[in-house]
């Protein structure tokens, strides 16, 4: 199976409870996020599909680079625009992460607030940007090969890879296996909230009882999240919320 064929699966699969939705596949792009933005503000606001066999820009949270420097079919990489109407997005990263972690593997666990891991390393980022609250812009990097562990001296987090507990997965087949799935958990986060989901993603939550550290200089542990998708931190000075997608948690050593 090719992309463009899984592409096509995917969009016999979501056309008929998403009217309108377009899937592209290009051979490379700067970023797919930057590019279905770049849309949005034009006036083009249908939801589609576009996934990219590289990436010259690619980017994930807090302007990080996302390591595209492989070749086509070490990654999966694309991004979902969806018109959508929220009074509260708050979650929806983490609804997105638990949908990507329940169609991988038992074993694949989340982040807060947007990586999948597996075995403490880093297998997966999810990177959401909006337009005006109504339009979502999803973009996903998924590691696939061995090959992505080459560039692992400029990550922050070593990095896992999905053929290392499903070696017959390809870049193809996960798309074909997480996009069907994504787009409909995205439209009932749109209806019902994170809160039907949090007893799920807790299950999933890589660092539940672990002493973490933030960017602003915190040290607590983690406690779950609250109905919002707020990580709960306790600290010296007692629980604290943390629901700023620019403060970055990394737990400490043992």
């Amino acid at each position: 199976m090719t992309l463009q064929s899984a592409a096509e699966t995917v969009w016999e699969a979501v056309a008929p409870v998403l009217p309108g939705f377009t899937v592209e596949v290009v051979p490379e792009i700067d970023s797919s996020n930057t590019e279905l933005m770049r849309r949005a503000k034009a006036g083009q606001t249908e939801p589609v599909l576009l996934v990219a066999e590289r990436q010259t820009a690619g980017r994930g949270r807090l302007g990080r680079a996302w390591n595209s420097g492989v070749q086509p079919g070490d990654l999966l990489m694309f991004s979902l625009g969806l018109p959508l109407r929220m009074a509260d997005w708050s979650g929806l990263s983490l609804a997105v992460g638990l949908s990507l972690a329940q169609d991988l593997h038992p074993s694949v666990q989340i982040k807060w607030p947007n990586d999948l891991w597996w075995q403490d390393r880093k297998l997966a980022g999810v990177l959401i940007e909006a337009l005006d609250l109504r339009y979502a812009v999803v973009g996903v990097g998924l590691n696939i090969t061995a090959a992505v562990a080459e560039g692992a001296a400029a990550m922050n987090t070593a990095p896992a890879w999905v053929q290392e507990f499903d070696p017959a997965v390809d870049a193809p087949a996960a798309l074909s296996r997480l996009l069907p799935s994504l787009v409909l958990a995205v439209l009932r986060f749109q209806d019902q909230g994170f809160v039907p989901l949090r007893p799920a993603w807790q299950s999933r939550d890589a660092l539940a009882g672990r002493m973490v550290r933030l960017s602003d200089g915190m040290e607590g542990r983690a406690q779950g999240v609250d109905e919002r998708g707020a990580l709960l931190v306790h600290t010296s000075e007692g629980v604290k919320k943390i629901d700023s997608a620019e403060v970055s948690v990394r737990p400490m050593p043992a």
